[in-house]
């Protein structure tokens, strides 16, 4: 089993996945390049608690401002790209 087949079985979110939000901002569902959340409260919550990463969502054709904080939870990835 590749490197690429076994995180897509973990169903793991790498930087500059193609992911589709679908949480509860529903004016902000669609494709994003899934980013891990810089900001201090995301990274302090890593170190608490490893298994609650938070991303940044940035549109790749840059025509919606991007998301924040978003909980794994809230995204997938996408199949257009499969």
């Amino acid at each position: 089993m590749g490197e690429d087949t076994l995180f897509r079985t973990l169903d793991l979110i790498e930087p500059g996945d193609l992911v589709r939000y679908h949480g509860s901002l529903t004016n902000a569902h669609g494709l994003y390049l899934a980013q891990p959340c810089p900001c201090e409260v995301c990274s302090l919550r890593l170190r608490i608690t490893a298994t609650d990463a938070r991303y940044v969502l940035l549109d790749p054709w840059g025509e919606v401002a991007s998301q924040q904080c978003v909980r794994r939870q809230s995204i997938t990835h996408s199949t257009t790209c499969n």
